[in-house]
């Protein structure tokens, strides 16, 4: 055996200096897919979304049994809060007004109902209000055509409740006068008293009325306290 051929053979175990690496030859492994991220959770509903919208508060009208106002207004207002349906409920008014009368020589201001009969509510109607105000005992119905309530307008509330009035007036009491211009009266106080006239001018708003007198054959104007003098 020449030494080329034992050069070239190669030892039991070795490999051969031109085989290929087993190792570097191994295909490398597939690395596992990175794990997808999970899904954004959906946003939360923005707060209020589920919340009911808010009451449309209007005023009506109801007719009620006269000189209990006061009673079935309170009667209402507690049968809302019993039933938890404050939310679509305002105002419940009995309509006033502050007038000035005089009763044995004295002079008082008293509050009067302006519209007896009648009370004003501020409400969202639905079929639950609705249903509670028709069944508040006193309260006869609604004020309105074909059984329709009818929604009232700016104006008419103001007038009602007289908000344009005691603006201007502030504190104000206004002046009851049972008399108007033509009116055959009696003098019942002063230097004129049992005298007999004719109603020429009423002045509210000072409390006044202007009276015709005959004194010593000849017509003779006097202005009188309202207080002083009684229709006849």
């Amino acid at each position: 055996m020449t030494i080329e051929s034992i050069e070239s053979t190669p030892e039991a175990g070795e490999s051969p200096a031109n085989a290929p690496d087993p190792v570097a030859q191994e295909e490398p492994r597939p690395t596992p897919a990175a794990a997808e991220p999970a899904a954004a959770p959906a946003p939360a509903a923005a707060a209020g979304d589920d919340e009911e919208p808010a009451p449309e508060l209007v005023w009506y009208v109801l007719k009620v049994q006269s000189s209990r106002e006061d009673t079935i207004r309170d009667a209402l207002a507690r049968r809302v809060k019993i039933q938890g349906l404050g939310r679509f409920f305002g105002q419940i008014v009995v309509p006033t007004e502050k007038i000035t009368e005089i009763r044995n020589n004295k002079k008082r201001i008293v509050e009067r109902k302006t519209y007896p009969g009648y009370i004003m509510v501020q409400m969202e109607l639905n079929e639950k209000t609705w249903f509670l105000v028709r069944e508040t005992p006193g309260v006869g119905d609604f004020v309105g055509a074909h059984g329709t309530p009818t929604k009232m307008t700016d104006a008419e509330v103001n007038q009602m409740l007289h908000q344009e009035e005691e603006k201007t007036t502030a504190e104000t009491p206004k002046v009851r006068i049972d008399v108007e211009r033509g009116d055959r009266v009696k003098i019942k106080d002063g230097p004129f008293e049992n005298f007999e006239g004719t109603v020429e001018e009423v002045i509210e708003g000072r409390g006044l009325v202007k009276v015709m007198l005959i004194n010593f054959n000849r017509p003779t104007p006097v202005d009188l306290e309202y207080w002083q003098l009684e229709r006849i």
